[in-house]
């Protein structure tokens, strides 16, 4: 046998399809380093079974796949085939070629196959054993071999030595008879237990098989004692429900009656608060009424307080004008006209007569210039005289001007009493206009006073409605806390019963959907029907279709929680229906329920039969009409072939109350959707009222305003006319002025004349007093008389011009001042009008003022009564109200107490249905009977037969022939009927755990004792077998490996000789006394050294040793091929050549491929397998044969 051919696919850096074709002798395979040559090895060992990666250089199984390269990407899978030559048969398989191929994928998936057939690594392993190939791959020598063969333990050397020798087969063969023999002594152990288990149960259970004949008497009395005391529990229970039904009539009477008293109550409560809150806008109307007229009132008495102020003040300003007459000034004026004509003329005569006076002046003063120095001190005496003169003209001259300034003040006095005069004009008008607002203030109240009617009237709307919303709500509740009581009371009446609730709480929702009747739909009106045909199956649990049923009922009996029925959910089926012929009326159970998908073959099943009819009558035609159904009436009556259940009405049924809670529970929230929209209409409502409430409040502070703005505008009337009054009084006052004024202009002007005059005199006197002298005082005299004369002409025209000046343009002013004064006059009549025609509306104002206080203190006293009134109305419902409040209180007590009594009792009622269900139920489920049958049999009513031991005295006294009567019947006592139970009990717990099926269970024990026995012998008589199997591999093992070993050692004798001429080695055992076990030893001493142990030897001869051992075997026990993978690497040309020399020997027996760089190597070789790689990272194999 040969290798024929390689082919890798995807292995490593063969990315491309490529096939080795080898030929018996040396195959040499070459190429530069990196190229893929070892990778030919690796899926040598690969393909032959190998599993381990670091075998193989990699980190896991899946790096043997092409990895991709920068030009070709990854493969998703490696695969190799090896063709082996099979003519000689060497492989224990009828072919003469056999194929194997080894297949990986990325995701670690492997394939194996044995000439295209799927096989099992094993099959590949096993079938290479038989040719000295085994899992140990010693005819693979890779690079890291030698030094693993050096450096490996004694006994795995040994490994290498049995591989070649074929004895794995064989410690196979042993591997596994051992673990059989494992195996089977588990199996062994397990009889013996069970054996010796069985041994201990006989005696026991036959002392259970005797327990349990005498416990059936015991059993026997205790049924008859237990099924008596349940039927007088179930009579007993049944009249407590009759009592408590009596009972709930007549609180059903008391609650309807305290119900009609609360709702009258709260009726008599709504109208007093409707009173109320009617009263409450009114009693405020009214008080805001009172106090708007109060103010109003108030106002009222300002307006006339200042009235007649005003009035007063009118009336008391003087009306009389104390100015000059108009036409005096007039006469005055033409007086003055005609004087000042005459001084005009005066003066011109006086003018003639200074300037003659002048011209002789002139000559006396030539006259006198020569006598001027001798009169030098009379001069000066003259004119000591006229300084006195000076001083008086002086003093006229300020008279003159003092007359001017008087004028000047009367001038300014009279342009100040115009300006007073306007500012009291003024003042009158801003008045008039300023009056004018409290008309429109007036109109703009009474607006106000519209606005403020509404905004009450939609306020006392606001008001009511949200009276109405809050006792709707209330009553809602109410209607609320009825439904929750009557949903938990028929909650409690419908639990499910024990045992189902028990699977509820047990399973959770995440495993259970509930019961039937909770899952059912049902038209209204055959809920009874429905549940009576239902049966217990109303209350079974739905389970989900991955629980298991039967481990929840023995969960649920090891509990002791009841008993329970449990319907498989989440399984589909069809909705199979009866071919049957309905009477009219009737109608398929079915048609009237609505099931859940996975509940229809639960369902179909339980109803398929049942069809609902309106009465007995209709049940009893389609009974008769078709045998094979059963019938329901609305009342609950069933009926079917031969037999009829009916009767009085029952408690309701699981679906009744079922179909009552949702029923109760759409009413419940049907009530609270009216609640949430109630509440929204009250929010509303609410923010109505605050709104309007609101818009109340704005109209009260706009009419407060408004009130606040009339008022001010008459504080402002009121300063109006302070400032008229006042300018009134300056325009009085400087009438007054101008008149002192006019009264010291002419005391001014009269000695102004009077002074003028004197100075006159004292120029006269002046001329007479000259002394009278010679001829310079003749001459003086002369030139003092012409000066004198010519001064008296000059004082003379100058007076006359003073006075003509004086009285120049006083005729004007007197005209002036007599229009001046008819304006004065004209303008005191028009203010003495007006302040009669301010007095006259003052007082009719404070007359009308007087008539409204009058009218606005009736209207006050009667809106006061009418408040007082309005307020005593309300105190007096308040008071009713609360009075009604406590009653209403009180019978919502009752009620409530009532009520929680009805409760009480419905829910005691309740109870006891449940407790009568539960004990018909219990009675039909644990002692299989019915309820009325267990009543009719064993009811308080049925006397008890007599016992066993007396009937068994009295056959016996018969037997005797003695005159006897038979035992008579004895009356029920439930005392002693409890003692005899007790008493059973008692007996039954003395005789211990009862097996009823002990007899049986004891014969089959004993028949499966001796068959366990049998079986047992036989296990015992195998393992000697295997033993012995054993014992006969062990021998053949020591024998090959024996045979093996002596050839071996021979053989590394003569290779170390070969390789080291003149040098001394050798295979030493490590235990020669036991040949199963015993390890190798290599012993090696080259050519002139005396060491032999291999750690002390160099490289290259540690190489030699390592390859001297495999070569040994080789020879020994030659195998069809070997690889060597660069092992002459380390050698040097003489090692190599003897080394060369040893490949030829082996070729003569074995195929050689080998992996070298060496040239020597290739010179040997038969065929060439050249291997490339360029710079694309794949792989490729040429060949060329050489011999």
């Amino acid at each position: 046998m040969y290798l024929k051919s390689l082919t890798l696919k995807g292995f490593k850096s063969f990315a491309a399809p490529t096939t080795l074709r080898f030929e018996p002798g040396i195959c040499c395979v070459v190429g530069p380093n990196g190229s893929g040559k070892s990778n030919v090895v690796d899926a040598l060992t690969w393909v032959m079974g190998e599993h381990s990666a670091k075998s193989l250089r990699g980190g896991k199984m899946q790096d043997v796949i092409f990895a991709g390269t920068a030009g070709k990407s990854p493969l998703g899978r490696a695969e190799v085939t090896l063709t082996l030559d099979n003519s000689d048969g060497t492989l224990p398989i009828d072919y003469a070629e056999v194929s194997l191929t080894r297949r990986m994928f990325r995701d670690g998936a492997a394939e194996y196959e044995i000439n295209g057939d799927r096989a099992r690594l094993m099959d590949v392993q096993e079938l290479l054993s038989d040719s000295g190939i085994g899992r140990e791959m010693h005819v693979i020598v890779g690079q890291g071999k030698l030094a693993e063969i050096l450096e490996s333990k004694p006994e795995e050397r040994r490994a290498f030595i049995e591989e070649a020798a074929g004895i794995l087969k064989h410690r196979r063969r042993k591997e596994k008879a051992q673990r059989k023999l494992a195996g089977m002594q588990g199996n062994l152990d397990r009889l013996t237990d069970l054996t010796g288990e069985l041994r201990r149960q006989l005696k026991p259970l036959g002392r259970q098989a005797e327990v349990a004949r005498r416990a059936q008497s015991v059993q026997a009395d205790l049924r008859d004692a237990t099924f008596r005391l349940a039927a007088d529990d179930l009579v007993t229970r049944r009249a407590e429900l009759a009592d408590a039904e009596s009972v709930r009539a007549r609180l059903s009477g008391q609650v309807a009656a305290a119900v009609d008293r609360r709702d009258d109550l709260a009726a008599s409560v709504g109208r007093t608060q409707t009173r109320l809150d009617r009263l409450s806008p009114e009693a405020d109307a009214a008080q805001q009424r009172w106090f708007a007229l109060s103010t109003l009132a108030e106002r009222a008495r300002a307006t006339a307080r200042i009235a007649a102020d005003r009035a007063r003040s009118l009336a008391a300003e003087s009306a009389v004008h104390h100015g000059t007459d108009p036409d005096e000034l007039d006469r005055q004026a033409d007086r003055a006209e005609a004087h000042e004509q005459e001084l005009a003329a005066e003066v011109a005569r006086a003018a003639d007569r200074a300037g003659r006076a002048t011209e002789a002046l002139k000559s006396a003063e030539a006259t006198l210039a020569g006598l001027e120095a001798e009169h030098l001190k009379a001069v000066r005496a003259i004119a000591d005289r006229r300084e006195g003169a000076a001083r008086l003209a002086g003093k006229v001259e300020t008279l003159a001007a003092r007359v001017e300034s008087t004028e000047a003040e009367i001038a300014r006095l009279d342009a100040e009493s115009e300006n007073a005069r306007s500012a009291v004009a003024d003042a009158e008008a801003e008045f008039d206009a300023v009056h004018a607002r409290v008309d429109v203030h007036a109109e703009g109240e009474r607006t106000l006073d519209e606005h403020l009617g509404r905004a009450e009237r939609a306020h006392l709307a606001a008001r009511a409605r949200l009276a109405e919303l809050q006792a709707s709500e209330r009553e809602a509740d109410q209607r609320i806390a009825r439904l929750a009581a009557r949903i938990e009371t028929l909650e409690q009446n419908k639990g499910a019963g024990d045992g189902a609730d028990w699977v509820l709480r047990h399973l959770g929702p995440e495993k259970s959907a509930g019961t039937v009747g909770e899952l059912l739909g049902v038209e209204p009106g055959w809920e009874r029907a429905v549940g009576v045909a239902l049966g217990p199956a109303v209350d079974a649990v739905v389970v989900d279709r991955g629980v298991d049923r039967r481990s929840v009922l023995v969960a649920l009996r090891e509990a002791d929680a009841g008993r329970a029925g449990l319907v498989g959910g989440g399984t589909a089926g069809d909705d199979y229906r009866l071919e049957a012929d309905l009477v009219p009326g009737a109608r398929w159970a079915l048609d009237v329920v609505e099931v859940p998908a996975d509940l229809v073959a639960a369902v179909t099943a339980l109803l398929v039969d049942v069809v609902v009819v309106d009465d007995l009558a209709g049940a009893h035609a389609q009974v008769e009409a078709d045998r094979r159904v059963r019938a329901v009436t609305r009342d609950g009556e069933i009926a079917g072939a031969g037999w009829t259940v009916g009767g009085s009405a029952a408690g309701r049924t699981g679906l009744e109350l079922q179909s009552a809670i949702d029923a109760a529970v759409a009413q419940r929230d049907a009530v609270r959707a009216e609640i949430e929209t109630t509440r929204a209409e009250l929010a509303g409502a609410e923010a109505e009222d605050l709104e309007r409430a609101d818009r109340f409040s704005e109209s009260l502070a706009a009419i407060s305003e408004s009130d606040a703005a009339i008022e001010e505008i008459y504080a402002e009337l009121a300063r109006i006319g302070t400032r008229r009054r006042r300018a009134e009084a300056e325009v009085r006052r400087l009438e007054q002025a101008r008149r002192m004024a006019v009264d010291k202009l002419d005391a001014s002007r009269a000695e102004h004349a009077e002074l003028t005059d004197r100075l006159a005199r004292a120029g006269d006197d002046d001329g007479v007093e000259l002394p009278a002298d010679d001829g310079r005082v003749a001459a003086q005299a002369e030139v003092a008389a012409a000066r004198a004369a010519e001064l008296e002409a000059r004082l003379a025209h100058r007076s006359a011009e003073e006075r003509a000046s004086g009285v120049r343009g006083k005729s004007a002013s007197l005209r002036r001042a007599a229009q001046s004064e008819r304006e004065s006059r004209a303008r005191a009549a028009r203010a003495a009008a007006a302040r009669r025609r301010g007095a006259e509306v003052a007082g009719v104002v404070d007359e009308l003022s007087g008539r409204l206080l009058a009218r606005l203190d009736e209207l006050i006293a009667s809106a006061g009564a009418e408040r007082d009134r309005l307020a005593s109305a309300r105190t007096e419902a308040s008071d009713r109200a609360a009075a009604l409040r406590t009653e209403l209180a009180a019978a919502e007590s009752e009620v409530t107490r009532l009520g929680d009594a009805a409760h009480r009792d419905e829910i005691v009622r309740a109870q006891l249905e449940v407790k009568v269900s539960e004990l018909e139920s219990a009675v039909l489920e644990r002692h299989g009977i019915e309820p009325e049958a267990l009543v009719a049999e064993y009811g308080p009513e049925v006397p008890l037969p007599p016992s066993a031991l007396e009937i068994e005295e009295y056959e016996a006294a018969r037997e005797r022939g003695e005159d006897v009567t038979p035992p008579p019947p004895m009356p029920y006592h439930r005392a002693e009927q409890e003692r005899r139970l007790k008493q059973a009990q008692k007996d039954l717990a003395t005789l211990g755990k009862v097996n009823p099926l002990a007899l049986e269970e004891f014969a089959a024990l004993e028949e499966r004792y001796a068959f366990l026995s049998t079986q047992l012998d036989d296990v015992k008589k195998a393992r000697a077998d295997l033993e012995g199997v054993i014992d006969d591999v062990d021998e053949r093992i020591e024998q090959i490996f024996t045979e093996a070993w002596v050839d071996v050692e021979r053989e590394f004798r003569d290779v170390f000789s070969v390789l080291f001429p003149g040098g001394e080695g050798r295979l030493v055992l490590t235990d020669p006394t036991d040949m199963l076990a015993t390890g190798i030893e290599v012993e090696a001493r080259p050519p002139g050294k005396k060491v032999k142990r291999l750690s002390l030897l160099s490289g290259g001869e540690k190489s030699l040793t390592a390859v001297a051992m495999l070569v040994a075997i080789f020879k020994a026990r030659p195998s069809p091929f070997y690889v060597m993978d660069e092992v002459e690497a380390a050698l040097d040309d003489t090692n190599l050549r003897r080394l060369i020399g040893l490949f030829e020997q082996l070729r003569e027996t074995s195929q050689l491929i080998v992996i070298t760089h060496q040239k020597p190597t290739m010179d040997v070789a038969d065929v060439l397998y050249g291997v490339s790689m360029q710079g694309d990272g794949i792989s490729k194999v040429i060949s060329q044969r050489m011999r």
